[in-house]
């Protein structure tokens, strides 16, 4: 009798993004190194609430992805370095002011920087970061990865903006939704690699699969950590469970539970308490319950799979190798992160 083969578990993404910065750490160290070089500032409070954020962990992967990028094209020179910082530096700077705008309370599992030293200290730092960011391209003497991290400074506040739009309306469709998150996050992630390749002299074929890889891996991120708010696993992200729907976000369980209302009741319920912010006890509860009836996770995870196959297949023009398998590992396990 014929033995069935065994099917091998798709590795954990945390276990991933760990072998991802064993296979940099050195690189990974020295732009830590630059980073925190780039936090002083003759004004105390500066350096106190830019370290709260960037000492509190994350996974680092931009500027990883940077190096990863640089790496694959060939290069472990300085420049690469510098420019794995100003990633960083820009990631840091937008999330001192997201969590002004959304007023959360909790960021990597502490509590924010507008909660412990205010919305005017958060904004004014994350301004500072954006300027150290600049400094940092301008050293890696390329014109173009500076106007590439440029381009994405400018699309990731119009993604911003576009988000502000979508909120509490409740007629958002989902190809609005992935212009959002395409523009808020994946525009860094494209930029991190596609610049990354640029400083790296990349050729032209392995500068656009490098570019096609981080976007493509940036929306499907964003897809995982939406639906995963409605999951009742955004806990052990970092964040508080339900962020996206007290702030009324139009995120793709919701647009496709709101397509899938079966009565007037349900499109009332999406109304008031997204579309009008009028949210009682159990409401929260209710949404999720909807959203799991017809398994609108597992649809929103699927389409944030074909974003991952897509960033896995850019890869496929570069030559073969151990850090290539764990970029393609890389996307196809943050389809299924639980952690």
């Amino acid at each position: 009798m014929a033995v069935a083969a065994e099917v091998q578990a798709p590795p954990r993404f945390s276990a991933v993004a760990t072998e991802l910065k064993d296979k940099l750490s050195g690189e990974l160290t020295k732009v830590n190194d630059v980073i925190l070089d780039n936090l002083s500032s003759s004004v105390p409070l500066i350096p106190q609430v830019a370290k709260h954020l960037i000492a509190a962990g994350g996974k680092r992967l931009r500027p990883l992805l940077t190096l990863a990028a640089a790496d694959l094209a060939g290069s472990s020179a300085q420049a690469p370095k510098l420019l794995a910082a100003a990633v960083e530096l820009i990631h840091a700077a937008t999330l001192l002011h997201d969590d002004v705008v959304d007023d959360s309370a909790l960021r990597r599992g502490l509590k924010t920087a507008n909660v412990v030293f205010g919305n005017k200290e958060s904004i004014l730092v994350g301004d500072f970061l954006f300027a150290r960011a600049f400094e940092l391209m301008v050293k890696t003497d390329s014109l173009r990865a500076l106007d590439i991290l440029s381009r994405a400074a400018c699309t990731i506040s119009e993604g911003e903006v576009l988000q502000l739009e979508t909120q509490s309306n409740v007629t958002t469709q989902r190809d609005t939704y992935i212009r959002v998150v395409s523009a808020k996050t994946a525009a860094l992630f494209a930029a991190a690699t596609h610049a990354g390749a640029v400083v790296a002299n990349a050729d032209a074929t392995a500068e656009k699969a490098l570019a096609d890889y981080g976007l493509n891996f940036g929306i499907a991120y964003q897809l995982v950590d939406d639906a995963l708010d409605y999951a009742g696993e955004a806990g052990s992200l970092g964040k508080t469970a339900g962020d996206d729907f007290r702030e009324g976000k139009m995120t793709l369980p919701v647009i496709l539970a709101i397509e899938m209302a079966r009565n007037d009741d349900e499109r009332a319920f999406w109304e008031r308490t997204l579309g009008q912010g009028q949210q009682r006890d159990g409401d929260f509860e209710r949404a999720c319950q909807l959203i799991g009836r017809d398994d609108l996770i597992t649809r929103s995870l699927e389409e944030a799979q074909a974003y991952a196959e897509k960033a896995a297949t850019a890869l496929s023009v570069l030559p073969p190798s151990p850090l290539r398998q764990t970029l393609e590992d890389l996307t196809i396990s943050s389809v299924i992160r639980r952690s």
